[in-house]
């Protein structure tokens, strides 16, 4: 296997790139590894820890895009990561239910 050619340019893009998002990054990993953990912790089975850490970590990048909307600090990545992973996919979706139904009451049929 052929080494990486040493570009200096190369690695200082890499570098400041990963610098920039380094929050973003982290409290995507931090998300993950807090519901893997959850996960092992309630006894759940290698799939599962696989599927919510993934799932986790999206939902995370997803919110944590949200911040700025609402006038909310980068710096708060991580906590939003850490709690994210704590409640996990199932909480979360049931607030969000909760959230929707009071917001957009459903159509009574």
């Amino acid at each position: 296997m052929p080494n990486m050619p040493d570009k200096p340019d190369t690695w200082a893009v890499a570098l400041a790139w990963l610098s920039q998002h380094a929050p973003i990054l982290y409290a995507a990993g931090l998300s993950c590894v807090m519901a893997v953990l959850r996960i092992t912790y309630g006894g759940g089975t290698g799939r599962q820890m696989l599927i919510e850490g993934a799932i986790c970590g999206g939902l995370s990048l997803t919110i944590i895009s949200g911040l700025e909307f609402f006038a909310l600090p980068q710096s708060m990545a991580a906590f939003v990561g850490g709690w994210i992973g704590f409640l996990g996919v199932e909480k979360i979706r049931e607030i969000a239910d909760r959230v929707t139904d009071f917001k957009l009451p459903r159509r009574s049929e």
